[in-house]
Parts: C-alpha cells; structure tokens; sequence
C-alpha cells in the first residue's frame, strides 16, 4: 500500500513555477529606443497591400520591391522564365506570391511579408489575399498593420466588378478602417489599359472618394496615385508616359508611402506580442513569427504564453527589417523560444510579460457596426470570431442596446434585432477562452471582426471582460 501510495505521488507533475517579471537586469527601454531613434535609424511603418482579387496587388508590389533593389536581377531573370514556362503573364508577382499553390491558381492565398526602404521610412509590407475564400488571411494581414494600400484595377468594367456590393474592393476598405488603419493610398492600377485616360482616373477617383467617406476615412488621410503595376510606370521613379505627364502631377506610389504618418511606438508598455505563424526551428528550439504590440522584447527575456500560462524562454529575436537582437513596439519578427511543448504553440496566442499579463477572456461585451447584411443579428447568433491571427466559434448572448454610431446615445433598449448599417452594445461569449484587451486599454487588441458563412457581418470595440455574472452595458461613440 505505501509502495503504491508513492508511485501515485511520483505520478503527480510538480507544478510549473512561474516567472514573476519578464528579465533579471534592469535595462532602460526609453534610453536603447532613443538611440535607435538618434542612431539613424528611419521610422517604421507596417503597410497592407488590399483589393479585389487580380486588380494586380503582387504584381505592383513585387514590381516595388524589384525597383527597390529588393530583388536580384539573377532571381527576377528565374521568375521571368518559370512565369512563362507555367503561362502566367507577370514575373513580378512571383517575388510575394512564392508558394507552388499560388503561382498555380495565380491568386495569394496567404499573407506575404516583406521589408524594404524609403527615404524615411523602413516599410514592413503586407500583401494580403484578394478573393473572397480567403478574408480571414486578409484579417490577419490588416490587423497587423499601421496604414494600407487599396490597389484597383483601373481596366475597363473590372474596377466596378470590384466595387460592386459584393466585390471586395468595398470589403476590403470598411475591413482596414474597421481594424484601425486610418491612412490609404489608393493606387489606381492599371491605367495603362485605358490609355493614361484622365477622365477614367477622375471617375474612379469620385467613386470612391465618396465611399470611403461613408466608411470614415478623412479626405487628408487618403491619396490616389495612377500607376501600372506590370509596367513600373509611376511606381519609384516619376512618369515618363507623355499622356500621364500631362494631367499627373502628384506623387509616385513610392513617395505616398514615404509621406505616411507613422504611428507611436508604446515601447513602455507591457510586453504583447501576437502569434501569426509556428514553425520548426533550426536546432530543437521552436520559433512564433508575429507583431510586437507594445514593450520590448531582447533574448532571454522570460514570457507567458498565454491563455495556455506556460513559460518560454526567448533565446534568439530577428525583426522583420532583419536587424537580430531585439524588437520594440510596433515591430514584426521572429522569436526562437524554449520551453514550451511544440503541441502548445498557436496561431492566436500571445507572448505577454508575466508581471502584468493579459487575461484569459470567454465572455466580453463590445459595442459593434453591423455591415450591410441580409439576416438581422438576434440573441443567439453563432457566429465566426476573428481577433488578430485568431478565429474562433462565438454566440451573441445578448443585445443591450441599439445606439448612435457617431454619438453612442441609446436608441433603443433591449432591441430584438440588430439590422444592417445599425450599431448597438451586445454581449459575445466564445467556445473557449482566448487574449484580448479592452478597446480604451489597448486599441490594437481591443478590435475584432464578426463573420458568418462567408461573410464578414460587423465590426467591434471590446467594453468590458466579463465575469460569471452578467454586467450592465456600457455606451460611448465608435
């Protein structure tokens, strides 16, 4: 009997001991941040490239990348010949389109990440997918970015394809404001096929100056830039087509993204950092590819991974830019970690420190925009989801209130209904819990997207967690 007594005791796991704080040695975040500043080094800013399925976004931004001296002439001469051996009319958009399934199907399927200069800027470019089967990628790009790029095609008939009701022109552009990216460079791609016609770049101009109002973008926050993706023109170097000279005299798409306002860095803040991607390291170690929310990440820094709250150990940091040793906020990258079983790592999961770490979240009340949907949202809506790289299964268990969505003034109490274009306060519980913040505590991880079968049906700010017992609702504007 005691034999067996202490072979069940053996049985036990000890308990895992939990780290209190995130390094052992003092260091002065504020004092390194300052001298990365002051050390030449150029502002970042993260930048998503969205549109309409084959409005020519790779294209365009492989063509950048190229122009920029990101891209051999060797490698660019391989993709020349493999792009014509497969039949594919542009080489250029195999620099972000590098997976066999996307030269292929010829459309991104996947985010593609990539980093290259400007005169003022180091820009942390995003291509994100196009076609409809793949919004939940293009959400997982966007939610990771500062301002954004809305590539239309400019062709006769497919600029309106995309902007029709349900192209994902409009999509795209309420999805990017309604994730905080409150800068656009509309890039009128294409041109070329209509002849540099002014008065074709001037109506799509209209068209969409007056949507994106609707959606909230400030005119001074938005420029619209004629350019051809395949052709280069307009792109780094300034136009040399006689007919765009004529009537152009703005910016190349390069010195719109120069000009973009980058956003404050919250390098003081505690460490989050948000998983986009696991994979196999180099030795036994495992890496988590993702955006440093806030704080400031160096090697053999302490984290929780959370919600699982299991240990890990950093031992190597590379930001996406490619300088290795640290991250501050605002930066992609990957981390090397140690000590956690590779079966716990997620997409969706957070790297927090663990004096001030986030809080596992199953029942949270948000206030929400309803987009332009077919079916009302009811008590009991099933619904998908989507925070950061996250999606998961969610019911609205509750709705509050219909409110203004300028003003936040209850409308109405208790409505039965929430129909298209209106916003109201409700009650979200998911099938387990998951990392998020409240929208006044941290903007970036307090947003989220609702979708249903395909379709993405609003957008919302995060209020409150909840506990067990249902809270009254709070109000407050979008």
């Amino acid at each position: 009997a005691a034999a067996g007594a202490a072979a069940a005791c053996a049985a036990v796991p000890k308990p895992i001991k939990l780290p209190t704080r995130q390094r052992d040695g003092n260091v002065d975040v504020s004092s390194l941040w300052a001298a990365a500043c002051a050390d030449g080094g150029k502002e970042l800013i993260n930048l998503v490239v969205v549109g309409h399925v084959d409005a020519g976004k790779s294209t365009l931004t492989g063509h950048l990348l190229y122009e920029q001296g990101n891209v051999s002439k060797r490698v660019m001469h391989k993709y020349e010949q493999e792009s014509k051996k497969s039949g594919k009319q542009s080489m250029f958009a195999w620099v972000m389109d590098d997976t066999e399934e996307e030269r292929s199907r010829g459309v991104t399927v996947d985010v593609a990440e990539r980093s290259f200069e400007t005169g003022n800027r180091v820009v942390n470019i995003l291509d994100a997918p196009g076609h409809r089967d793949f919004i939940p990628n293009m959400i997982s790009g966007a939610a990771r970015a500062d301002v954004a790029l809305l590539v239309v095609d400019a062709s006769t008939g497919e600029f309106e394809a995309g902007f029709e009701s349900n192209g994902q022109t409009r999509e795209h552009a309420m999805l990017i404001k309604s994730l905080g990216v409150s800068q656009i460079a509309v890039t009128i791609n294409k041109l070329d096929t209509v002849k540099w016609s002014e008065t074709r770049y001037k109506e799509i101009k209209s068209s969409l100056t007056a949507f994106l109002k609707t959606v909230g973008y400030k005119s001074s926050d938005v420029a619209y830039i004629p350019c051809s993706g395949l052709t280069g023109e307009n792109l780094v170097k300034p136009p040399t087509e006689a007919k765009l000279i004529s009537w152009y005299k703005g910016p190349t798409v390069l010195q719109a993204i120069d000009g973009m306002k980058s956003p404050e860095r919250e390098v003081l803040r505690p460490t989050r950092f948000s998983i986009s991607d696991v994979f196999k390291g180099s030795s036994s170690n495992m890496c988590v590819s993702g955006k440093l929310h806030t704080g400031y990440i160096q090697p053999a820094d302490k984290l929780l991974l959370l919600p699982h709250t299991v240990p890990l150990t950093v031992k190597d940091v590379v930001s996406s830019s490619g300088t290795a040793g640290r991250l501050f906020a605002g930066d992609s990258g990957v981390l090397t970690v140690s000590g956690a079983d590779p079966d716990v790592l997620h997409v969706g999961d957070f790297l927090c420190d663990p004096a001030s770490p986030m809080k596992p979240v199953t029942r949270l009340q948000a206030r929400i925009v309803v987009f332009n949907v077919l079916i009302p949202l009811i008590r009991g809506t099933q619904v998908e989801f989507h925070h950061q790289s996250l999606c998961e299964p969610a019911t609205v268990t509750r709705l509050w209130s219909q409110i203004n969505k300028s003003t936040g003034e209850v409308m109405k109490k208790n409505p039965r209904v929430l129909a298209k274009q209106s916003a109201g306060v409700v009650d979200v519980e998911l099938k387990r819990p998951i990392c998020l913040e409240t929208y006044k505590d941290n903007k970036d991880l307090g947003r989220f997207m609702l979708r249903q079968q395909g379709v993405t049906v609003a957008a919302g700010l995060v209020t409150q967690i909840l506990d067990s017992k249902p809270a009254e609702a709070s109000g407050g504007s979008f």
